[in-house]
């Protein structure tokens, strides 16, 4: 499997077979500009979005016509199971913005889990449902949604392999969140990498936990 960062939250997830999902592609330039990254021009077979922000539901402009998953419940993309759970993208139960979805993705016998904005600690019937993941992809920079140090606590219910941030503020990004830093600070087994993608299987799992840092490809 490999997982490709455009930007912000969007990814591309692609199996050993090839067929591609894009999680959460963002509407470049939307609110006012702040959302500076480029156009998404890569096809997939599928789309996830967690929510309806413009910086998470821009699938309309994804060129080909990707299957939309949207909301809880079991879906396929291909050889891709994608389940999908009821979070919040704040710590009132929604009251503040509304639902969010949190995706767990079945790829190549790995069980990859995209947080979306979430905004709150997970419930434990909810990690209990979400069950073992090896890749996290988890928001970090706060204000819109958890913060380095509840990010942190996500993880550890997750107990993910691997833990990729996301939703943080780069130079492509004008929204007043928190730089990945944060997140980073006193953490071992940080790798950073100019690359924006990389390619995971269980055998090149990490055995103890592991925070990877992206370059953003767009």
């Amino acid at each position: 499997m490999k997982i490709k960062w455009f930007g912000h939250s969007s990814f591309l997830l692609t199996a050993s077979d090839g067929t591609k999902v894009i999680t959460d592609p963002y509407v470049p330039g939307s609110y006012d500009g702040a959302v500076g990254y480029d156009p998404i021009k890569d096809v997939a077979e599928g789309v996830t979005v967690t929510h309806d922000h413009a910086d998470h539901n821009g699938y309309q402009q994804l060129a080909g016509s990707p299957k939309l998953v949207k909301g809880e419940g079991d879906f396929k993309v291909g050889p891709i199971e994608i389940k999908g759970y009821l979070t919040y993208h704040d710590n009132q139960n929604g009251a503040l913005r509304g639902k969010n979805t949190v995706f767990v993705y079945e790829i190549d016998g790995l069980r990859v889990c995209h947080l979306g904005d979430l905004g709150h600690i997970l419930s434990a019937g909810t990690v209990q449902a979400i069950g073992n993941i090896d890749v996290l992809l988890i928001p970090v920079g706060g204000v819109f949604t958890i913060d380095a140090e509840t990010a942190h606590k996500v993880a550890k219910q997750l107990n993910a392999r691997v833990i990729i941030p996301m939703h943080f503020k780069t130079e492509k990004l004008g929204f007043d969140i928190a730089p990945v830093d944060g997140f980073l600070a006193g953490q071992t087994g940080v790798k950073k990498t100019a690359s924006p993608e990389v390619e995971i299987t269980r055998e090149n799992l990490p055995h103890e936990t592991e925070i990877w840092v992206l370059g953003h490809a767009l």
